[in-house]
């Protein structure tokens, strides 16, 4: 189980990357000029931090779980 989550872990954390990456590209291209792309970006940032931050969480629980 914590194997599975760990794999998970990684991939969300590179989703947060990618998002990260196309967002300052985005912010930086200047074609933007409301800034909608760049926050909707960003949203999608946060939302993949907070995905991976409940993931910890749970691996957390788990090991927690397994050492009693």
């Amino acid at each position: 189980m914590t194997a599975v989550l760990m794999v998970l872990l990684l991939v969300v954390m590179a989703g947060v990357v990618y998002v990260l990456v196309r967002g300052v590209i985005a912010m930086a291209s200047g074609k933007d000029v409301t800034g909608e792309q760049s926050q909707d970006w960003m949203r999608k940032r946060v939302l993949f931090q907070a995905v991976a931050i409940v993931i910890v969480i749970l691996i957390l629980v788990v090991a927690g779980s397994a050492g009693k």
